[in-house]
């Protein structure tokens, strides 16, 4: 029997009609497994998965497979997103035993949960062969069999052993981790290494805030010169805003077409902050900011108040179907002269740039299809130009609107929701500076509506909290079993410390720090070295993950050490300070060798170097105040800014902080220590940007 259909996870509802007899993640499935005295299947993916749906087509909808399957092991179906400590667990056994990983997520493991065999994506062939040949092992080389296992767990159990003797994270290091990453940086394309590539969100936010520490232009240069290939590439989607997943190729041209939340979060942010720098000329990068909240807004945005985890990267099985062009499509869309004008624009030709490997192969003549790319400069064009663009834009939208359109997985991920939040809140409040100065009338109603919007979502994630503690997931605002891992309570606490200084509002403080406390209590290392990914009370794997590094998201001790220090720059407690100089202490061993991996780290140390700054504008006008809009557009790195009537409360930083002589007042304190207030924004300026 299936018993899928009662899951929450869009992903295990995909497979709740295989002709498989799947068990969700749980005792049940291992205990049936021991009944049977079988090995166990364990299969992990997620909805927006390409392969993961190539491999379900080939093999757990085929009626001969699942009778395989259903005859000789006890198959778990596993979302990853879920629970991202079974994926930990189960992919680092998969990389140690093949040398790589991905997904679908292959594993054949014990009925105690110890893999013996690891592997990824396999066509039904070899996996009719693989299951068949496990089979075979499992009745006749049991003793090799488990001794494989046991052997695995125990190497499980020295990986997530601390990186090496902590260090404190200094500006030395952090400048030695720049100058890893420009070691690396690709000066033709942009970006680090070679395809396929994925945005480097957070090495380039680590990056802009090593350049406005130190003035490093290089830093700047390797930021500006990615996100403008990247914006131009076929990975930005040109037409609806947003970005994919990663590039198949060196030049971001060709996407892997999944667009995951997270990505378009921390993309969000860097695109803010390097518009910050430059918020008059910066063009292209203020467009692709406002344009990727428009994306987060209109595409993820759920009817409960939070954000979907992901869009599709097939359309009826087939990738890419709804976002390629071919001539012909454009001149159909467009009419014959647009069309032209279009295809030139994006650089779509006949010949294509852009095939699915199942798709038979073209007639001789037949035209191929095309990733749409920013083949001309239009943001600096001549005004008929940019009109005409959007024009193109808008009409060829329209017409992919009415194409079939990729899947979305609903589910609410608090991880992702909280980094989505902490970047909505940054892009309105820069975005809320300039709206006194723009020719749209509207704009301002416009962003307060949106700020409304930040906080219905901020409330959905308050409702992840069950008896004190955070839940993983929601979907259509029933609030899921599977608890909260570390970068859960780290990115939400960030998102409510961010959507405090976003409204003004005390509620939000309080349950940042709710959540921090329960995770210095809950998931440290007795030993001090660091955090685990679970909390001390949570279900028993074969082993406890913890991964220091940062990789498509910030990892679970980067998340904390960040909100960390935003609490305490917001609050004044110096403990959670130390508590986020400790957590980076013990990644520090890794920035010179491996800055790839520790971007969050680093930005967030360089956060912790710079004070963090700690602005309090004491205001009758927490929008539109000269001083809060200094404040805001020149906020050194991981400054925090309060804005609003003093001694409000559940706002520390506006307490006791009077208005000098009836005037709206600016107060600024670095590390706890601070300076004389200031009345004007000019005093501001310099106070936040002294001359060199």
């Amino acid at each position: 029997m299936n018993r899928l259909a009662d899951a929450t996870s869009p992903y295990l509802l995909q497979h709740s009609d295989n002709p498989v007899d799947w068990w969700p993640w749980g005792d049940a499935a291992f205990a049936e497994a021991r009944r049977r005295d079988v090995p166990v299947l364990i299969s992990v993916g997620y909805s927006a998965c390409h392969w993961c749906h190539v491999m379900a087509h080939e093999s757990f909808e085929d009626p001969e497979v699942g009778e395989l399957l259903n005859q000789q092991v006890v198959s778990i179906k596993v979302d990853r997103e879920e629970r991202p400590d079974v994926d930990a667990v189960y992919m680092t056994a998969t990389q140690a035993m093949t040398g790589q990983g991905g997904w679908p997520m292959t594993v054949f493991a014990t009925p105690d949960g110890e893999p013996f065999f690891c592997g990824t994506y396999y066509p039904r062939p070899q996996f009719v062969r693989l299951v068949q040949s496990v089979a075979t092992a499992w009745r006749e080389q049991r003793a090799d069999v488990e001794r494989q296992g046991a052997a695995v767990v125990d190497a499980l159990s020295r990986v997530g052993a601390p990186p090496g003797a902590g260090t404190p994270l200094t500006g030395e290091l952090l400048d030695a981790a720049a100058a890893d990453l420009a070691a690396h940086h690709d000066p033709v394309n942009g970006g680090f290494g070679d395809a396929p590539k994925f945005p480097p969100h957070m090495n380039l936010l680590f990056l802009l805030r090593q350049h406005e520490r130190t003035g490093d232009g290089r830093s700047l240069e390797i930021v500006r010169h990615t996100c403008e290939q990247m914006a131009r590439g076929g990975i930005y989607d040109q037409l609806a805003g947003g970005f994919a997943r990663y590039s198949v190729d060196a030049t971001w041209t060709v996407p892997h077409f999944e667009k995951m939340l997270y990505d378009n979060a921390l993309l969000l942010r860097v695109y803010t902050h390097l518009w910050r720098t430059d918020p008059d000329g910066g063009g292209l990068f203020g467009r692709v900011a406002r344009q990727t909240a428009g994306f987060l807004l209109r595409d993820l945005l759920l009817p409960e108040g939070g954000f979907a985890s992901a869009l599709d990267a097939d359309t009826g099985g087939v990738e890419g179907a709804t976002y390629v062009w071919t001539p012909a499509q454009l001149r159909e869309a467009l009419g014959e002269e647009d069309g032209d004008w279009a295809a030139d624009l994006f650089g779509v030709t006949g010949a294509g740039n852009f095939g699915d490997a199942r798709e038979p192969k073209r007639d001789p003549g037949e035209e191929g299809a095309s990733v749409l790319r920013l083949a001309r400069d239009v943001d600096d064009a001549d005004p008929a130009v940019q009109q005409r663009w959007q024009r193109v834009r808008e009409r060829l939208a329209q017409a992919r609107a009415a194409r079939p359109q990729p899947a979305r997985d609903d589910k609410v991920v608090a991880a992702w929701n909280g980094l989505a939040l902490t970047a909505l809140a940054e892009h309105l409040a820069f975005t809320r500076t300039i709206a006194a100065g723009s020719p749209d009338p509207e704009l301002a109603g416009r962003l307060e509506r949106l700020v409304g919007v930040v906080g219905r979502a901020a409330e959905l994630l308050e409702r992840h909290i069950v008896a004190g503690r955070l839940r993983r997931v929601s979907r259509d605002g029933v609030v899921g079993e599977p608890a909260g891992v570390l970068d859960d309570y780290g990115c939400v606490a960030e998102a409510f410390c961010a959507v405090h200084q976003l409204t003004g509002e005390g509620r939000w403080l309080p349950l940042a720090g709710q959540l921090l406390d329960t995770a210095l209590a809950r998931f440290a290392r007795p030993d001090g070295d660091g955090y685990y990914d679970t909390a001390d009370d949570a279900e028993r794997l074969v082993s406890r993950p913890a991964d220091p590094t940062d990789n498509a998201t910030p990892s679970g001790l980067s998340a904390l050490a960040g909100a960390l220090t935003s609490y305490a720059a917001l609050t004044g407690e110096t403990s959670y300070r130390e508590a986020a100089d400790a957590a980076l202490a013990t990644v520090a061993p890794l920035l010179r060798r491996h800055a790839r991996f520790t971007g969050y780290a680093c930005a967030v140390g360089e956060a912790l170097l710079s004070g963090p700054y700690e602005i309090a504008v004491v205001t009758g006008d927490p929008v539109a105040d000269p001083l809060v809009a200094t404040a805001r557009r020149l906020a050194p790195p991981g400054a925090v800014v309060v804005a609003g009537e003093p001694d409000q409360p559940g706002v520390p930083l506006l307490a006791g902080r009077p208005r000098l002589d009836g005037a709206a007042t600016a107060y600024v304190c670095r590390g706890f220590v601070c300076d004389r207030p200031v009345t004007a924004a000019a005093e501001l300026a310099a106070r936040l940007r002294p001359a060199p």
